[in-house]
C-alpha cells in the first residue's frame, strides 16, 4: 500500500483528503498532522468521519512517506517545506498557492508542475512535485482553454462565478457565517482575484496574446460548489464550439460536455467538471460547474496523486453527486 501524509488536516480540503484516502484501494493514511488537534480524533475536526475511522490527529510528522498533501494556508507550505525536509522520493502535493505561478515554481531545488490534468497530463505523470490549482481557477480553465488552444480568445472575455461558502475555508469570518450568508449573495475582490494569475499563464501557454479577462466572483448562499458563466465572441457555429470542445476533452476522464444545461447539484460531491455551450449571436456563453473542495481542491490532488504513481487516474474518484 502506497502511505500517505496529510499536514493541516483539520481544514475543509484536509478533511475531504482524508474521506478519499480513506477509501482508496491502493493508499492507506499513514498520519495526519495537525498543530492544534495533536491527540484528539479525526472526527473531532469532522464529524462525518465519526464511525469510519478512529485515527487520531499526530503532531509530528513522516518524512519518509511515499507522497504527503500539504493543505496549509496560503503562504503557509514554502515555510513548511524549509522546516520539514521530505525524502528524495516522497511525491509532494501542495494545495496553497504557494507555487502555482510560473515565477514560484522552483522552489528551494524542488520544481513544482502546475496540476491541471486537462492541461498538464503528461508533465504531472513525470512529476514529483504538485502545484494543485486553485478551485475559481479550475473551473474557469476548464471552461476556456479549448478556446485559447484554438487560439478563439482574442476578444474580451466575461466571466462571473459564484462559490459556496466553504471555498471561505474553515476559519470564521465576518462573511461567512450562517446569518450573513444565508438568503444573501455578495460579490467581492471584483476583476483582481488571486487565481487570475495561473488562469492567465494557462491560457497564455496556447494562444498569445489574449483577450483581457474580467472576472467578478461571487459569495453564494450554498456550502459547495461553483457555478461559472464565461462569455466572449465566437465567429462560428454552436457546433464548431461544440466540436472544439468535445475534441479537447475526448480523453478526459472527469470533465464532459454536456447537450443539455447543466446545474450545480449535477457535480457537488464528485471530481467531475460539467460543461455547456450556447451562443447569442456572435456570443458564446460557457457555463462550467465543479465541486470547490474536490475538483477544485482534494479530488484533484488525489487524480494528481494517481498519474503520478501510474495508478488508474480515477482510482478512488468514482463519486456520485446527490442531486435529489
Amino acid at each position: 500500500m502506497i502511505k500517505a501524509g496529510i499536514i493541516g488536516g483539520s481544514g475543509y480540503t484536509g478533511g475531504e483528503l482524508i474521506r478519499i484516502v480513506l477509501n482508496h484501494p491502493a493508499v492507506e493514511i499513514d498520519f495526519v498532522y495537525s498543530t492544534t488537534r495533536a491527540g484528539k480524533g479525526l472526527h473531532t475536526a469532522h464529524p462525518d468521519l465519526f464511525g469510519l475511522t478512529d485515527m487520531q490527529f499526530t503532531g509530528t510528522v513522516n518524512l519518509e512517506v511515499d507522497v504527503v498533501f500539504l493543505c496549509l494556508g496560503h503562504g503557509n507550505s514554502s515555510q513548511f517545506l524549509l522546516e520539514n525536509n521530505f525524502s528524495e522520493k516522497t511525491v509532494i502535493i501542495d494545495l496553497s498557492n504557494d507555487f502555482r505561478l510560473q515565477a514560484d515554481a522552483n522552489f528551494n531545488g524542488k520544481q513544482f508542475v502546475y496540476g491541471l490534468p486537462e492541461l498538464n497530463t503528461s508533465d504531472i505523470e513525470y512529476a514529483q512535485y504538485i502545484a494543485n490549482p486553485g478551485c475559481f481557477a479550475t473551473a474557469i480553465q476548464l471552461a476556456l482553454l479549448p478556446l485559447a488552444k484554438a487560439g478563439k480568445l482574442s476578444d474580451k472575455i466575461h466571466v462571473n462565478a459564484v462559490t459556496g461558502s466553504t471555498g471561505a475555508g474553515i476559519s470564521p469570518t465576518d462573511t461567512s457565517h450562517f446569518s450573513w450568508r444565508s438568503n444573501n449573495v455578495s460579490w467581492y475582490k471584483p476583476f483582481t482575484h488571486q487565481h487570475l494569475g495561473e488562469i492567465n499563464e494557462s491560457l497564455r501557454s496556447f494562444q498569445q496574446p489574449i483577450g483581457e479577462l474580467f472576472f467578478l466572483p461571487n459569495r453564494g448562499n450554498f456550502t459547495r460548489g461553483i457555478f461559472a458563466t464565461a462569455y466572449t465572441d465566437f465567429s462560428g457555429s454552436l457546433e464548431d464550439a461544440k466540436s472544439l470542445f468535445k475534441e479537447y476533452y475526448s480523453d478526459a476522464i472527469f470533465t464532459h460536455v454536456s447537450e443539455e444545461p447543466i446545474s450545480l447539484k449535477q457535480v457537488v460531491n464528485t471530481n467531475n467538471c460539467h460543461i455547456h455551450l450556447h451562443k447569442h449571436n456572435d456570443t458564446l456563453l460557457i457555463t462550467s460547474a465543479i465541486d470547490n473542495l474536490l475538483k477544485g481542491a482534494s479530488g484533484q490532488a488525489v487524480q494528481n496523486m494517481n498519474l503520478i504513481l501510474g495508478l488508474e487516474e480515477n482510482l478512488g474518484l468514482n463519486l456520485k453527486a446527490g442531486v435529489f
